[in-house]
């Protein structure tokens, strides 16, 4: 078994400087904090020692914990701020502040196996890198506290000192419920991408193969961080990794390598390959060792003139040695036709009828998407052209200071190389200033996708006035990025690609919209009539009609960017998800018409308020009854 620590009670409590002799003997005995394993030390001496059944595993003090933690369910809801956001109504992008661990456990149900990528940059726990909460098993009221939206007593986050006794501990249990609940959001072909310094890639890799099995492992790239570096005392540390994984490996395709994608720069407009890019080959080929004489034809242009590969000989003569043929068979060019694109140019290699130099040239279209999926090459391991220097050199054009962000060209390189299309999503749960959202904003940008981002960024306190906490930083960062998308794409003509999504709904992690029952209480008169009043109103004081329905929506499986439409009907306000899908009304006073106008749409469920009945029970038994023979899903909060 591979542990990294024993119980306090096992280690030896004598002299610093003796303690550290001890250990330059018997290094194998040390444990975390520089304190010396009574056992390890008796098995190094030789002594033999009652180790119990062994296993092949990696060990340390608050892994059950981590279960605990990830079974735990949350008592929190994400609150929508529509002041924060940009295009909030029409946006599928989603900024998300709040401590990850619980983010991740409301995403559970709506994002389950829907996340294509995922990037992280978490703390390479260097010492003083990253802040933690000193209880998980309470992450939530941690959280409240650090925020000030609860009373600041007790746990607080702070740094991870190298100093403390559970260093290694502490990341550990602070990484392993954060991978184990972001697998569960990965599709069958999703793939997480984990950057990380030297200090914990062995710890990453172990925990990483538990959770996502060591089947799954697609490798670890070595990234140049910088190009020069005098730090460190032996090697000058100008790396840092790139820890890979697959969902599951049988369904993930090959990466791709070597596709120039800004090639393929113009779009399909009409037929059965509309939106899609492509780039124009040239059909001409120089002269190859064996002539095939189908490959040499005249082609037709526009003006009725034809044209050739230049050479010596013509059809129906075998062509010779030498003879330019076009790339296509005739067999091939007759039955792909409309992929052939014949322009007037200043200069051809072709000849026209009369054998002189001809103005027309012969192109193929070839698609970006039909490129990717027959591509065989593959990324190399070491990558070299994303240094940190281009992410700074990011956030200086943007005017906002942030130290040693990740260059988004690093994160585009991985959704390409990955496949990341369409309107897949992309999370990161350490979003830091947000580069991951620059990136899939730019790469959208460049080939007319509609790939969406998720971030999720503790709302870490900073010392700068325009930015009191990063996940302001970050916010400000995408929307300034998306800026400077839009002025240049205000300058392009629309060749019928899709509009693109320059806009992020911000949500904020809080306490749920409904109080929960306190299976803590002191079993007393007057704290179980409080507990009862809350049952009676179980709606949290101060919440908007937006809150509950943002949290009703999450918890009923729905995207947060789903779309909400807000329509009256019988003169009562009606909030209609996914296009009717899905109706819910918080009025506090409901009828029976409203009830059968609403079944009228035939939605999939419907969800009321309780209090909306106000206890009339003849009117919920006609509801139930109405929506029952719909095949309509009632539910009441």
């Amino acid at each position: 078994m591979i542990e990294t620590e024993k119980l306090d009670a096992a280690s030896l409590d004598i002299a610093a400087e003796k303690r550290s002799e001890l250990l330059r003997l018997f290094p194998e005995a040390a444990a975390e904090g520089g304190r010396v394993d009574v056992e390890r030390l008796r098995l190094a001496l030789g002594e033999s020692i009652e180790t119990g059944k062994e296993r092949y595993g990696l060990s340390w003090p608050g892994k059950a914990d981590c279960f605990k933690t990830i079974q735990s369910p949350s008592m929190a809801t994400l609150l929508p701020d529509r002041e924060k956001s940009v295009n909030f109504d029409t946006t599928e992008n989603l900024i998300i502040e709040g401590d990850n661990l619980e983010v991740l456990k409301l995403l559970q149900k709506s994002y389950l196996g829907k996340v294509k990528m995922i990037y992280i940059d978490p703390p390479y726990n260097t010492g003083n890198d990253f802040i933690y909460p000193d209880d998980y098993s309470e992450s939530l009221e941690t959280y409240l506290q650090y925020t000030g939206q609860a009373d600041a007593e007790g746990r607080k986050f702070g740094t991870n000192s190298d100093t403390q006794g559970r260093f290694h501990s502490k990341w550990l249990n602070m990484m392993y419920p954060r991978l184990y609940l972001a697998r569960n959001l990965l599709r069958d072909d999703g793939v997480i991408f984990i950057s990380i310094g030297e200090s914990e890639l062995a710890t990453l890799t172990f925990i990483s193969d538990t959770i996502f099995g060591e089947e799954n492992r697609l490798g670890i790239a070595c990234r140049v961080a910088k190009k020069s570096n005098n730090k460190g005392d032996h090697w000058a540390p100008n790396f840092d990794y790139i820890v890979t994984y697959a969902r599951d490996r049988s369904c993930c395709l090959p990466f791709l390598g070597g596709i120039n994608v800004k090639a393929y720069d113009q779009i399909e407009t009409e037929g059965p390959r509309a939106g899609e890019h492509y780039q124009l080959v040239r059909l001409y080929m120089s002269t190859i060792e064996n002539q095939n004489p189908e490959q040499r034809f005249w082609i037709e242009c526009p003006d009725g003139t034809h044209v050739i590969p230049p050479g010596s000989t013509f059809p129906p003569e075998r062509p010779k040695l030498g003879d330019g043929i076009w790339r296509w068979t005739r067999t091939k060019f007759e039955a792909e036709k409309e992929r052939i694109v014949i322009k007037e140019v200043r200069s051809s290699n072709l000849l026209d009828d009369e054998r002189k130099p001809a103005r027309w040239n012969v192109f193929a279209k070839t698609y970006l998407n039909d490129v990717i999926k027959n591509a065989t090459s593959k990324p190399n391991n070491l990558v070299e052209s994303h240094i940190n220097q281009i992410g700074s050199h990011e956030m200086t054009e943007l005017d906002i200071p942030f130290d040693y962000p990740k260059p988004s060209t690093l994160i585009k390189f991985l959704c390409e190389i990955c496949r990341v299309q369409g309107n897949d999503i992309v999370l990161d749960f350490f979003a830091g200033s947000g580069t991951t959202a620059q990136a899939t904003v730019a790469l959208n940008a460049e080939d007319g996708a509609d790939r969406r981002f998720i971030l999720i960024q503790l709302p870490e306190p900073t010392d700068l006035p325009d930015y009191p906490t990063v996940a302001d930083l970050s916010e400000e960062r995408v929307r300034r990025a998306m800026r400077n998308v839009l002025k240049k794409e205000n300058g392009k003509l629309n060749l019928g690609g899709a509009k693109l999504d320059l806009g992020f709904r911000v949500f904020k992690l809080a306490q749920s919209n409904i109080n929960e029952w306190d299976s803590e209480i002191q079993p007393d008169a007057t704290t179980l009539e409080e507990q009862l009043a809350l049952v009676v109103d179980h709606l949290r004081p101060g919440r908007s009609d937006a809150d509950i329905l943002y949290e009703v929506i999450l918890k009923s499986g729905y995207p947060l960017s789903a779309k909400v439409r807000s329509e009256s009907i019988e003169g009562k306000t009606v909030y209609s998800v996914s296009d009717g899908a899905f109706l819910i009304c918080l009025e506090r006073s409901l009828t029976l018409s409203l009830v059968r106008a609403i079944g009228d749409r035939r939605p999939e469920r419907v969800l009321f308020l309780d209090e909306g009945f106000a206890g009339n029970d003849q009117l919920k038994a006609n509801s139930v009854q109405t929506f029952k023979t719909k095949d309509i899903v009632f539910r009441t909060l």
